[in-house]
């Protein structure tokens, strides 16, 4: 059985701003409508789905009881996601929500007037979803899942402090992937690290490119990308023969074959969806709602990952670990 061990480290969360609560006017009779949009199915999608529906259940909205959930997973298929947010649309949804940012963008351009509640959306102002954090208009607001990239970096060099090279991997298809792969290269140099970068246009192309990849660097770090999240087991398998380790910024990632994070709960992250949700079908307004980031870090790490690939984790690294 994998030992995965957290610590929770406390983050600034929430882009301030006043809520104004306003009464929704209902249909007598007509239980409240909730379209749930999954761009694909892989571990930490699917974290993000049930904290969302846990987190509904607790503000009293559950299925077939109190509230009537539509949920659709697009399986990573584009023209699945507009087809099932029309779907929302033609069913007179109250709420939208969507998993991952290619769902939300496909909502968005099903309708400007159902409210829709971001899950998981990295950057929503550079994917062209709201313009503002704090005060985001229109019918847009939710979670982000923008990931502290020095905290995770540091923490990789603090585990290989000898590091020279890593490899960054993601897919062409996922805009924010990129900007965040972008991102995490330019600290990788100014820490004097050689950031060595390689993508992907589809989940066939992984092993062929992480093979190559794999053989020119020290470790490999992998952002919040949906396509590489999909076919995460055939890079750790790979990883594995090479003895390369990944540090991806997603805990699921870490449970499944990563080495370790600084990063964010998946399912955390469904759980505030969820509540934000909540607060909008009981008469809060969308375009007043700022978006919510998460308060809490999870360092994790997978000491038999470590073993596996005869690597030592440092005295300071264990000492803030607590928990199994």
């Amino acid at each position: 059985m994998k030992k995965v061990f957290r610590v929770i480290a406390v983050l600034l969360v929430l882009v301030g701003g006043a809520i104004f609560v306003e009464e929704r006017s209902s249909i007598e009779g007509r239980l409240p409508t909730v379209g749930l949009l999954q761009l694909v199915s892989h571990p930490a999608l699917d974290d993000i789905k049930k904290g969302t529906i846990d987190a509904l259940a607790e503000e009293g909205f559950i299925d077939g009881e109190s509230m009537t959930l539509l949920f659709q997973n697009a399986e990573g298929d584009q023209n699945n996601l507009s087809t099932m947010s029309q779907m929302f649309v033609r069913e007179d949804a109250d709420v939208m929500i969507g998993i991952a940012t290619p769902a939300v963008q496909a909502l968005a351009n099903a309708s400007t007037n159902i409210p829709i509640v971001m899950g998981a959306v990295t950057d929503p102002v550079n994917a062209g979803l709201i313009e503002n954090l704090e005060h985001p208009g229109g019918n847009i607001s939710g979670v982000s899942d923008r990931t502290p990239i020095k905290e995770q970096l540091d923490l990789m060099q603090e585990i290989l402090p000898d590091v020279e090279k890593i490899g960054i991997i993601y897919s062409t298809a996922e805009d924010n992937s990129r900007k965040q792969s972008e991102q995490a290269a330019e600290y990788m140099q100014s820490i004097g690290i050689e950031p060595v970068v390689a993508t992907i246009s589809s989940t066939n192309d992984l092993a062929q490119v992480a093979t190559q990849l794999l053989t020119q660097v020290d470790a490999v770090w992998v952002g919040t990308d949906n396509m590489i999240a999909s076919a995460f087991p055939t890079l750790v398998e790979i990883a594995n023969r090479t003895k390369t380790p990944i540090f991806p910024v997603v805990d699921t990632m870490v449970e499944q074959g990563g080495l370790a994070t600084m990063g964010l709960n998946q399912y955390n992250l469904g759980y505030l969806t969820g509540k934000m949700t909540a607060r909008v079908l009981k008469g809060e307004k969308i375009n007043e709602m700022p978006v919510e980031f998460p308060s809490e870090l999870d360092l994790i790490v997978n000491e038999v990952q470590a073993n596996k690939l005869g690597i030592h984790l440092p005295d300071t690294v264990r000492e803030k670990v607590k928990g199994e």
